[in-house]
């Protein structure tokens, strides 16, 4: 009796592949390709062009922040935005609400097999857009490919460091009673954009996003001398999210005000037919404030010198704490307790 042992190579190896195949993550010649031919090109730096296991960095003046998130928005690309820009700009957000200026960013990309290769370029070509923009390199970053059906096309992990700037805001916990909330911008715009876009939903004019990076608005707060209590970007769970976890921190109750809440007359009216709260809806360039009684002309006066926040406003107060945490002072003449969110409302936004 004889036996034969077959095998097969799971992956043609050829020279014109036009999707991603299982090869490109596995470390072999596909996979350099991948990177040499598709990556390095779009997200060419110093540091990244060392190919090392990790980025040489220069030493930073002060102390550091480091931040990483995920990002499994779909669809990948929607109105106002792309899986590439939202994973930059909402890394950046999440150092700039810290006090940090972001220094530099790594990117890791989890890559379902059969997606097509002028699709990652197009989304790899956001990424760099939105890293230039900003002045902060990608240094270092990972691919890996998975089975089809794993990963809905494209997921992308990142992580970023940030030097913190005096002064640095001391954060939720320091909110007082008559301290102001201000947000930077309008409401829902995110999560509402990528919902039409994922159902089809035909709106005209159709929702679009505002991802967008809040470092200049930062910033520029700081230029001002505004000595901010607390910053937060609305995303997941929307302003409502951000409310509740700042009361928790406190110990106090936080009012807003539903008429001066900003919100576009496209999410408003997408909010109503469909039965959702633009409180509730993640926004990705769009952020909270708080500050000290006193401040709130200056601080507003200062966002709205920035593109991205020039639709700032007040909408609520600090208050002792009663028997509700956040508080909503609604158009009907009644102020009632606003839920804090048991989950996403639209998930997959981010």
């Amino acid at each position: 009796m004889t036996a034969s042992l077959e095998i097969a190579c799971p992956t043609p190896l050829v020279g014109h592949e036009s999707s991603v195949v299982l090869a490109h993550g596995e470390g072999g010649r596909l996979a350099r390709r991948l990177i040499r031919d598709r990556i390095l090109p779009r997200l060419a730096n110093p540091y990244l062009l060392a190919q090392g296991d990790s980025a040489a960095l220069p030493r930073a003046e002060g102390p550091l922040a480091f931040t990483t998130d995920g990002y499994v928005v779909t669809p990948l690309f929607f109105p106002g935005g792309d899986i590439g820009t939202l994973a930059v700009c909402g890394t950046l957000n999440d150092l700039a609400v810290a006090g940090a200026k972001p220094l530099w960013l790594s990117i890791a990309l989890i890559i379902e097999e059969g997606l097509p290769l002028e699709t990652l370029e197009r989304v790899l070509e956001r990424v760099a857009a939105a890293s230039e923009a900003a002045g902060v390199p990608v240094v270092t970053g990972d691919t890996k490919v998975v089975p089809r059906g794993a990963a809905d096309g494209l997921f992308i992990t990142t992580a970023g460091v940030g030097e913190l700037i005096e002064p640095i805001p001391p954060g939720p916990a320091a909110l007082q009673p008559g301290d102001e909330i201000l947000v930077s911008g309008p409401l829902g715009q995110h999560g509402v954009a990528v919902l039409t876009c994922r159902e089809r939903l035909a709106f005209d004019p159709a929702p679009r996003s505002d991802v967008a990076s809040l470092v200049n608005a930062v910033a520029t707060l700081r230029a001002a001398g505004v000595p901010v209590r607390a910053f937060r970007d609305c995303t997941r769970g929307g302003l409502a999210a951000v409310l509740h976890e700042w009361a928790d921190a406190c110990g106090q109750t936080l009012a807003i005000e539903d008429e001066l809440l900003p919100v576009t007359e496209v999410v408003r009216g997408v909010c109503e037919l469909l039965g959702l709260d633009p409180v509730y809806i993640a926004g990705e360039g769009v952020m909270a404030v708080a500050v000290p009684a006193g401040c709130t002309a200056t601080a507003l006066a200062a966002l709205r010198e920035v593109p991205e926040s020039v639709q700032a406003v007040r909408v609520g107060e600090v208050r002792q704490r009663s028997a509700a945490a956040v508080l909503v002072w609604r158009a009907s003449g009644r102020e009632v307790p606003l839920d804090e969110p048991l989950a996403e409302a639209l998930p997959r936004i981010c």
